[in-house]
């Protein structure tokens, strides 16, 4: 995948999302649903996941909305907040997983944009559905799943980019690719010959050998100064410890003839 295929980072805007992918009859058949089973069985079909069993990307979408079901009927939410509070989460998973770059900031910035067009009230473009207090409840609860597991979201869904680096040196000629021979214009080597083949290619200028030498002559240079100030510090030292022992045998000698006068 080359960098022109990869697709940048987008900013999305935040529309009023309630009935968008679920619908009034489709809420009306999630509220008649009693058990874990029917409940992912109708999601699976109303999200075209019915390749759960076998597609792990299709069982964690699966999880990813069964979960955003469970949440809204834990809070108490009528059927218009649980298809907004779905869509929203929908929504922000396809910004996540439209581009295998890095978006956290850009899809984080969607979802607070989605959350509080459903929050405010100032028609057409926003409406108060949720209160100031499911609004903490659902910020906190797409932070605590959706976000703390971004990247993992992010691996599952995106292509694997790879980085290849390649250098080029200024004023250093690059190396010129090698033409394949016509078919049968030249007889095949024998052994001895491709050896003398190698060891004549071998001895060719290499086109990073003046680079080599020159970073060798720098490492030299610098080990030669480095070797000379480590031996004047080793002089220096040496010269100090000499001083040193030449004043502490001068200064017991100094002192016993003071002491000797006093006695006598």
């Amino acid at each position: 995948m080359g960098p022109e295929s990869l697709q940048q980072p987008q900013q999305h805007k935040a529309k009023i999302c309630m009935w968008k992918y679920l619908d009034v009859h489709s809420m009306d058949l999630i509220d008649k649903t009693q058990t874990t089973d029917e409940l992912k069985s109708l999601l699976s079909e109303l999200f075209s996941l019915q390749d759960f069993q076998s597609n792990p990307r299709s069982a964690i979408l699966l999880d990813l909305y069964f979960y955003s079901i469970q949440f809204c009927r834990q809070q108490g939410f009528n059927r218009e907040q649980t298809s907004a509070f779905v869509s929203i989460v929908k929504d922000t998973h396809e910004a996540c997983v439209e581009t295998p770059l890095p978006n956290v900031e850009e899809c984080y910035n969607y979802f607070t944009e989605l959350v509080f067009c459903h929050s405010i009230r100032r028609p057409p473009f926003s409406i108060d559905l949720f209160s100031q207090d499911q609004l903490v409840l659902i910020t906190d609860y797409v932070i605590n799943t959706y976000f703390r597991h971004f990247k993992l979201y992010k691996y599952a869904f995106t292509p694997q980019v790879r980085l290849d680096v390649s250098f080029s040196y200024i004023g250093m000629p690059e190396p010129k690719e090698e033409a394949e021979p016509a078919e049968g214009t030249e007889p095949p080597l024998s052994p001895l010959q491709e050896e003398s083949e190698e060891a004549t290619a071998a001895a060719k200028e290499d086109p990073t050998a003046a680079l080599r030498e020159y970073i060798s002559a720098q490492l030299n240079q610098e080990l030669s100064q480095l070797r000379l100030s480590v031996e004047q510090r080793l002089r220096t030292t040496e010269e100090q410890f000499n001083s040193r022992l030449l004043q502490l045998e001068k200064g017991p000698s100094t002192g016993k003839g003071p002491s000797k006068g006093k006695k006598k």
